[in-house]
């Protein structure tokens, strides 16, 4: 039997680990192969664009993941056949995550070194490409990063926005069964963000959890108090995300200072939910936060809100303690409404570096085509016994730095 509130234990926990697909990315395969490597490997959430065929192939990613749940155990991962939430990323006006390259091709000198091709982590950008006969930006992979832009010699190269619009999108892919939503919002649009949250209101009763993502700013703390008195009462769990350093963790580690940085300015404006780092997040993530106590310890009895502990230690640990109280502190323990403030960060976002990190054998599995009725198909990953669990267990290396949090 699984557990369809699984993540929200992870969230309660503080060991939440989701997956960016990107909102702007739209490449059916590896949305499809990326969701099934972190489901299988135990991420909480995935994260996609707000678009049907891209929701479509992460759903059938998650019904995949469920038939190789007994494999997975069988090879030590975690995995026990809970669905990761599917959380849709909508936004109230511009921003880096809903863009899209572009230039003219053919206004590209033949001698150019083309540094754009190199520097961009998706592979999005091709030149006279054999296998897609084109050149350019190829639109679908692209997710908005924006590296290309400074490095192009000739400054051919912009940026294509686009915007969720409220009565027509929301709608769509709230039909859709999602679990969550993520509203990418900035100080200042506190009028556009509630039309948008109009928009979704209707439907905000079948979520599971909602976030909001937010860059630093001028008045942020205020800003983002402003937001939760507008969606408020909230019967799902409220995330904030803390968007350090956009699209940039596959740069390097230090990119992740950012992301911690803006954590522990909204962890000490103490606002209802819980905290979530996202925007540089890397490899050095989890360790940084660990060498500055920002994380949950599991030694701890944790007494909070609603769902059974799962850790049978903090179980044994968590009874202790409570004959140990007073009635009237047993009573403020249980009366402690689901958006009370956390003091430590909940968890962990990862797109760019995420999703690079498997790229190697995303790339050889696109590379591979099987003929069925003279027709050409990309391989699935499931398709692919080798690479699947290759897969798998580089998505786990990222996956267990915070599950190793959670004491077994």
């Amino acid at each position: 039997m699984t557990d369809l509130f699984a993540p929200l234990q992870s969230l309660k926990q503080g060991h939440w680990f989701k997956l960016i697909c990107g909102a702007s990315f739209q490449h059916l395969p590896a949305v499809r192969n990326l969701t099934l490597a972190y489901t299988l490997a135990g991420a909480d959430c995935i994260d996609v664009a707000a678009d049907p065929a891209v929701i479509a192939s992460a759903q059938a990613a998650l019904q995949v993941a469920r038939t190789l749940a007994r494999e997975a155990q069988k090879r030590g991962f975690d995995y026990k056949g809970n669905s990761p939430f599917l959380m849709v990323s909508l936004n109230d006006g511009q921003d880096p995550h809903f863009r899209k390259a572009e230039f003219n091709p053919t206004k590209c000198p033949t001698d150019c070194p083309r540094p754009c091709e190199r520097i961009c982590p998706a592979q999005a950008i091709v030149f006279n490409s054999i296998k897609e006969d084109f050149s350019g930006v190829l639109s679908q992979k692209c997710y908005g990063c924006g590296r290309c832009i400074p490095v192009c010699p000739y400054d051919i190269i912009y940026t294509s926005s686009y915007m969720s619009t409220p009565g027509a999108i929301a709608p769509l892919v709230m039909s859709t069964g999602v679990d969550a939503v993520e509203i990418h919002t900035k100080v200042g649009r506190l009028v556009e963000f509630e039309q948008l949250w109009q928009a979704i209101s209707p439907w905000a009763d079948q979520l599971k959890l909602l976030a909001i993502s937010c860059p630093d700013g001028e008045g942020m703390t205020d800003y983002l108090r402003a937001v939760y008195e507008l969606i408020t009462p909230l019967n799902s769990a409220l995330i904030w995300q803390t968007d350090g350093r956009p699209m940039s963790g596959d740069i390097g580690d230090g990119t992740t200072l950012a992301a911690v940085k803006l954590g522990q300015k909204v962890l000490a404006a103490k606002l209802p939910g819980y905290v979530q780092l996202a925007g540089g997040t890397n490899s050095y993530t989890v360790a940084k936060l660990k060498a500055m106590g920002l994380l949950n310890d599991f030694r701890l009895p944790i007494l909070d809100f609603g769902l059974e502990d799962a850790n049978p230690q903090s179980k044994i640990q968590n009874r202790s303690t409570e004959r140990s109280r007073t009635p009237l502190e047993k009573q403020a323990t249980r009366s402690v409404p689901q958006e009370s403030p956390k003091s430590k960060i909940s968890g962990v976002a990862y797109g760019s570096y995420a999703r690079v990190l498997l790229s190697p054998i995303l790339e050889q599995l696109e590379n591979k085509e099987v003929s069925n009725t003279n027709v050409k198909a990309t391989v699935r990953l499931e398709e692919d016994d080798v690479l699947l669990w290759q897969a798998v267990e580089l998505a786990h290396s990222l996956v267990s730095q915070i599950k190793s949090q959670q004491e077994r």
